[in-house]
């Protein structure tokens, strides 16, 4: 993997978020481009722009189930006084060889079948007798349960003007045309038109693989009980639902203990299917924060530019932030704090960002607003300190969730912003304009 290697400062440097953003930016790189059949390619980025060989549709065709005719044998014909034509046999959908209509005639025709010569218009089989003399016609017959419907006579109620119920060709897009641009995600509708214009394969950049592991021996898994002074891993299901969500390939580790040659060991196994390595808690400055002394000097001489430093950020919550390159590629390593909140935000503001640049997307941040605060009372903010607090935002509006602890899950569950608190700002009061990170 290209990469650059990450900037470094003196020890005592107090990061802003900006700094931090700005330094895991210009050290991830866009993955290398690769060619993929079309299924796989969902979700991925093009880096080509897509020409249509071929108009669509290619040919002109009927939109309805019923009779291609001329415009002038059936002019006025009514219920009263039908237009009577000649049935000279079906065009079905994918038909080569095809019927010629001639004055006093019809084709039975089905949906997406060709117009065929000397055809001008169709009318829909509910705008005749379906051949069969009684009356309107609910639909047709199963050819195989009735194949005389495709011979006979046809009574036809009610006049169609020229080309009326006809799909011309090129009408959706014509060849030559820009059938999408370089930096489309590819959803189900791209991979669609992909398909129908005759391309099997596309070049794209591939969606980066994410691993994501936790540490802590107080971890515990979901199902599992709680032993004394445990705590369910709720960290790496978020985070690698949150990679999952931002574009990515996403594996969850099961959660490693506070064991530095266990972690560095899970780190090395991990590699071989990473692009972009998690993690989540181990990041302060405590005697158990493992995550830091496993990989404060992960780099050696034979990895020049690799290792991971460990910074403090101005802001809250997520003051206690890593991150580097690891491993012979140089793959990207961010370590998040512990916290839940803090764990979650930083994602949103660090790792999304490096997920959606690894896939070479040109707008890699979640769209921001500005809305009116709604609160009971004034809000406090640390100086000097970004503060991210959770919000409910709706129409122009935003009011805060839960407190501003960083354990606080529950809260960040009913949250869909992040109210943003500058650094220099200690006091927000109730209408307040505030900026707003929208998460979904």
């Amino acid at each position: 993997m290209s990469s650059a290697a990450p900037r470094t400062a003196e020890p005592d440097h107090l990061w802003s978020v900006d700094e931090h953003l700005d330094d895991i930016l210009a050290t991830v790189r866009p993955l290398e481009p690769i060619e993929l059949n079309l299924l796989d390619a969902q979700g991925c980025v093009l880096v080509e722009d897509i020409t249509v060989p071929v108009s669509l549709p290619p040919f002109d065709n009927s939109s309805m189930d019923g009779y291609a005719v001329r415009v002038t044998d059936v002019a006025g014909a009514s219920e009263q006084y039908p237009a009577s034509l000649e049935v000279v046999g079906d065009v079905a959908a994918g038909a080569a060889d095809l019927l010629h209509v001639g004055p006093g005639q019809a084709a039975r025709i089905m949906t997406g079948a060709p117009l065929p010569p000397g055809a001008e218009t169709v009318v829909p089989v509910e705008w005749t007798d379906g051949g069969l003399g009684q009356g309107p016609a609910a639909g047709m017959r199963a050819r195989s349960l009735a194949p005389e419907g495709a011979a006979g006579h046809v009574e036809v109620y009610r006049p169609a003007p020229a080309r009326a119920h006809v799909r011309a060709a090129g009408s959706d897009v014509r060849a030559g045309d820009r059938a999408l641009d370089a930096g489309t995600v590819l959803g189900p509708p791209q991979i669609s038109l992909l398909a129908a214009i005759g391309r099997g394969t596309v070049r794209v950049r591939p969606r980066p693989r994410v691993v994501v592991l936790s540490t802590g021996s107080e971890l515990a898994q979901p199902d599992e009980p709680l032993g004394p002074g445990q705590i369910y891993d709720s960290n790496s299901f978020a985070l690698t639902a949150a990679a999952r969500d931002a574009g990515a390939i996403a594996y969850r580790v099961g959660a490693v203990a506070d064991d530095a040659t266990t972690l560095r060991d899970t780190i090395e196994d991990q590699l071989v299917r990473a692009d972009l390595m998690v993690t989540t808690g181990g990041v302060s400055v405590g005697a158990y924060d493992v995550v830091k002394e496993a990989l404060s000097h992960a780099g050696d001489e034979d990895e020049p530019g690799s290792g991971v430093e460990f910074r403090k950020l101005a802001m809250q919550p997520g003051k206690p932030q890593g991150f580097g390159s690891i491993g012979p590629d140089h793959t990207p390593l961010l370590a998040l704090p512990g916290n839940p909140v803090s764990s979650y935000v930083s994602f949103e503001l660090f790792v999304r960002p490096a997920i959606r640049t690894l896939m070479g997307l040109r707008d890699v941040h979640r769209p921001r607003v500005r809305a009116e605060l709604r609160a009971e009372r004034a809000i406090g903010s640390p100086k000097g300190r970004r503060q991210f607090l959770r919000g409910r935002y709706a129409d122009g509006t935003v009011t805060p969730v839960g407190g501003a602890g960083s354990h606080l899950v529950a809260a960040l569950a009913q949250a869909n912003a992040l109210l943003v608190v500058p650094e220099d700002i200690e006091d927000v009061a109730p209408g307040t304009e505030v900026e707003v990170v929208l998460l979904g």
